[in-house]
């Protein structure tokens, strides 16, 4: 559910807001809604109980190693096996 909010600001918290959003290229009352989504999330999560964390920790973990492919995948290929070595290279020449 969304609800439109009509707020007035300053002309240099627009001007901020404005140039952010030219810049990575969204329209500023998206950047203004993300930027407010963002600060009332960590919010939201600081008010929340030990116990209402631990259910939502405990809700989030259920999901891990829950990856159905239905096919079968080969990790040990060329590809990998080069990126480790070149990961592991001090890139030292002699």
């Amino acid at each position: 559910m969304t609800h439109l909010l009509t707020l007035e600001l300053n002309d240099q918290i627009f001007i901020v807001i404005q140039r952010q959003a030219e810049a990575i290229g969204i329209p500023p009352e998206r950047l203004a809604a993300t930027l407010l989504e963002q600060r009332f999330g960590e919010v939201f999560k600081s008010l929340l109980s030990e116990a209402e964390k631990e259910t939502a920790r405990a809700r989030f973990e259920r999901h891990f190693g829950a990856l159905n492919l239905e096919y079968v995948i080969d990790l040990n290929n060329d590809i990998d096996a080069d990126l480790v070595r070149e990961y592991a290279s001090n890139h030292e020449e002699g």
